[in-house]
């Protein structure tokens, strides 16, 4: 795995690697906002959710050493503000991978997930080498649908039952770019205002 640039800033948002001590301050986000996040995190059928966020940190840092992922948290002035993941890094002729990520009801509103999403694609596209970056969307997550359109992701149809989210198997749309269609960035697009937010509206 080539190694990235893993740290990225922008006004008062910074995207970097998540670190061992950065447990703690995960677990108390996720802790304090259980009705904000449950309807939109991953489950496993049969098993109850874990907020255990040191073996958690410690199995995303493997997973990146591995070369299967980079784990990093997002900040707002210094204050971690939430968690985002490249996931499933496939090499070779796919050469994609998957952005998830969840933000603190407290920092909603504050530019954080997009600038940090625009970030990460640019991680992967640029340090990475990726091709393709794809993120998957439940059809009622408002906030996170704005997130796409925001930054320009192409809609490419919708996943019936894709991921078990809150208790149960979840329609998502998916949305994705690739390298070739942001040559300047990401992040340098949107923020010039050359996005296309229409390229993210959901086709019947």
């Amino acid at each position: 795995m080539v190694e990235p640039q893993i740290t990225s800033h922008y006004g008062p948002i910074t995207l970097r690697l998540v670190k061992p001590k950065d447990a703690r301050a995960l677990q108390h986000e996720l802790m304090t906002n259980r009705a904000w996040l449950s309807p939109w995190e991953a489950t496993i059928p049969g098993m109850e959710p874990s907020f255990d966020m040191r073996s958690g940190v410690r199995r995303l840092l493997q997973q990146y050493r591995d070369g299967l992922g980079v784990p990093f948290v997002m900040e707002y002035n210094g204050e971690i503000a939430g968690q985002l993941n490249i996931w499933g890094v496939a090499r070779g002729s796919l050469s994609s991978a998957t952005i998830g990520y969840w933000v603190s009801q407290r920092f909603a509103g504050k530019g954080v997930t997009p600038t940090c999403v625009a970030m990460a694609t640019d991680i992967a596209f640029r340090q990475l080498r990726l091709h393709r970056m794809e993120i998957c969307i439940r059809p009622e997550n408002k906030p996170s649908l704005r997130v796409v359109q925001k930054l320009g992701f192409r809609y490419e149809g919708t996943r019936k039952n894709y991921i078990h989210i809150d208790g149960g198997w979840r329609d998502h749309y998916a949305f994705a770019l690739t390298a070739d269609e942001v040559p300047e960035g990401i992040l340098k697009r949107w923020t010039s205002g050359r996005a296309p937010e229409s390229a993210a509206a959901v086709v019947p």
